[in-house]
């Protein structure tokens, strides 16, 4: 296992196990019937993973992730179990694994991802500002920055590999690819779940900006695959400190991504190093957010 001076888990190494794929926060590997997923302290901004973790962040996105598949029990995921121990060929290396770690189905990914949109900011709000719609989808005028839409928005994007970009493809691009009745199940599927999140996460104080999903195909029946939900997926925003018209404060990596954008850094690999601050106030706000939507201390 490596780690960094912050003892931040950088990347795991699980030796007689085959690595299937080194994300850009995720190694995942075969266990033959299953798959291991391991959050890792990897942090990533523009497509480009930096090269310091922030402590705890793995953590963060797995205990979120289970605790919104717990909640939304009646969305079929791909969750076997948290528990590492309960495979023989992991017991040596729990201490690292787990918590941070989940052994899950194997599925079909689709190659898409399913984001939903509830306010509008970030790549979004520069669309809309240009053109007066969101991923070619028409919109009324008068929105101002992080203003809440009037209905959520599913805007999906491809799935890129790591040092490429997502690109935005509208609903007809998505039935291109996979067909339209997949298409319209992901869609409803995604919106529903955002949805439900939203109106959760605002009783305990957050607002769930935008979100992503994966989802995966596994004996002819859609699921919900990867994290779900988390600090690293969606703009989540003290909901006491929101203003229509500013940016809002986040309790996501958008805190990262705005230090970033003071640089004179040209958004590719690779990335530059990280203040001792700013990752000190990352990890805060990862374990804020994992406080204000469970009620409990990580």
């Amino acid at each position: 296992m490596l780690y960094d001076a912050n003892h931040a888990l950088l990347q795991t190494e699980i030796p007689g196990l085959p690595l299937l794929n080194r994300g850009k926060v995720r190694d995942v590997y075969d266990l033959g019937d299953a798959l291991l997923f391991v959050a890792t302290d990897r942090i990533s901004a523009f497509d480009v993973v930096m090269p310091c973790g922030v402590p705890r962040k793995g953590e963060v996105l797995t205990q979120i992730s289970l605790f919104w598949f717990d909640l939304m029990r009646d969305v079929p995921n791909h969750l076997i179990t948290a528990d590492v121990s309960s495979r023989p060929e992991l017991r040596p290396y729990v201490k690292d694994l787990q918590g941070r770690s989940m052994i899950v189905r194997k599925a079909k990914v689709f190659p898409i991802e399913c984001i939903v949109r509830g306010y509008l900011v970030g790549s979004g709000w520069k669309d809309y500002q240009k053109t007066g719609m969101v991923s070619g989808l028409k919109l009324r005028s008068g929105y101002q920055l992080a203003s809440k839409l009037d209905e959520p928005l599913f805007t999906p994007s491809t799935k890129a590999e790591i040092g490429e970009h997502d690109e935005a493809i509208s609903f007809e691009g998505v039935a291109e690819r996979i067909g339209l009745e997949k298409a319209t199940i992901l869609r409803d599927m995604a919106l529903k779940i955002y949805s439900t999140a939203r109106d959760y996460a605002e009783k305990r104080g957050i607002i769930v900006a935008d979100t992503k999903f994966e989802f995966g195909e596994l004996d002819g029946k859609i699921i919900l695959v990867d994290e779900v939900l988390t600090p690293d997926s969606s703009r989540f925003w003290p909901a006491d400190q929101y203003r229509v018209g500013t940016s809002p404060v986040s309790l996501d990596k958008q805190y990262v991504r705005d230090y970033l954008e003071t640089l004179d850094w040209n958004k590719t690999a690779p990335g530059p190093d990280l203040p001792a601050d700013v990752v000190a106030r990352t990890t805060e706000k990862y374990l804020d957010a994992y406080r204000m939507l469970t009620g409990k201390s990580l």
